[in-house]
């Protein structure tokens, strides 16, 4: 079992930070269904937006099941610093540093993965969270999540992991891909694999694992300590115990039963009402809702009536009456051809969600 601190993580599948995604209700839903960490949208080390309601939104722990993971982007040391010491004092047990997000906007202002172009502030960075929070008797511990560099050209993922091993990090996450990559083609695992060989900390592979046979190809390719999902768990989020079971057994569990993901859509829309509230909460889980009936049966039409809907309560009751629709069917979850029209208009906004 992976440590850090004094947390002991249940097991090796976390789930990746994704802006507009990753917030409490889904992380704790990830965690019910197998997953033994969870890293929290990233919050922003301007301290002028600290008390805005997003960010107090995001830094909302209330029940949260332990280790509560906090990321934290930007680009100046001593800011950065600063976002740290505030997590920590508001329930945040490690932090969790971004250099990974290819967001333009979030580049634009040298933060995210644009910070891979600059090593000495790379290494000004984590040097100053890590003394910040991550020294003393009561240190927390610090994780950095990278890309594999800014460009195809310039992979200096070896030479970032270096720096962060001699700053105090605790663990690393790389996503195999460049921050000019975006999402585009496939993640590639070389990168991570001689990360993994250098490094003196655990190392996390990241990228385009969605599935129990992936998972265990990107652990053998990489030598990885751990797996990192994100947009594949976007509506699946039982995609976690899938893969725990396959890594354990080398068997495949069968497809959820119809009934069995309605009570959890029921469970996680009631969750995500409660956190948001009535006019912010029917409009955010529309995303959610149309990740989980991608693919299925008569979903395109039910996502372009979904968002006619105003209210959590017609919402809730258009989302039971689909799936009542899908046990006409079967009993178990049947997916149609990805390609067909049911599984349209989704991968552009899951990659502009992706973080």
């Amino acid at each position: 079992m992976l440590t850090l601190g004094r947390h002991i993580l249940r097991n090796n599948l976390f789930v990746a930070p994704m802006a507009g995604v990753t917030d409490r209700p889904f992380r704790q839903l990830c965690k019910r269904l197998g997953a033994g960490y969870a890293v929290s949208e990233m919050v922003a080390s301007n301290a002028q937006l600290w008390k805005s309601e997003k960010t107090m939104r995001r830094a909302n722990h209330a029940g949260e099941v332990e280790p509560i993971a906090v990321q934290i982007a930007g680009a100046d040391p001593a800011m950065m610093a600063e976002a740290a010491r505030y997590n920590v004092a508001n329930g945040a047990q490690i932090i969790d540093i971004n250099m990974g997000c290819p967001a333009k906007k979030v580049c634009n202002v040298a933060a995210g993965s644009a910070l891979l172009q600059n090593e000495p502030l790379v290494a000004r960075i984590v040097g100053a969270v890590v003394n910040a929070v991550g020294v003393g008797p009561d240190a927390v511990p610090v994780t950095l999540k990278i890309r594999t560099g800014w460009n195809r050209e310039n992979r200096n993922a070896l030479a970032v992991a270096r720096i962060a091993g001699d700053a105090g990090i605790s663990m690393l996450t790389v996503h195999g891909r460049t921050r000019a990559d975006l999402y585009h083609g496939e993640a590639e695992y070389e990168t991570i694999a001689a990360v993994k060989a250098a490094a003196r900390i655990p190392v996390v592979a990241n990228g385009d694992i969605d599935s129990p046979h992936k998972a265990r190809d990107v652990l053998a390719a990489t030598g990885a300590d751990a797996l990192m999902i994100g947009r594949a768990a976007q509506g699946r989020p039982w995609l976690f115990r899938e893969i725990a079971h396959f890594l354990s057994t080398g068997e495949l569990l069968p497809l959820p039963r119809v009934d069995e993901i309605q009570a959890i859509m029921n469970e996680h829309l009631e969750d995500h009402y409660a956190f948001y509230g009535e006019f912010v909460g029917v409009r955010t889980a529309r995303k959610h809702i149309g990740w989980y009936t991608r693919g299925l049966r008569g979903a395109h039409a039910f996502r372009h009536r979904m968002n006619t809907l105003d209210t959590t309560r017609e919402q809730l009751a258009a989302v039971n009456a689909f799936f009542d629709g899908q046990k006409a069917f079967s009993e178990r979850l049947v997916y149609l051809d990805e390609t067909g029209d049911d599984a349209r208009g989704e991968s552009e906004t899951t990659d502009r969600l992706a973080a």
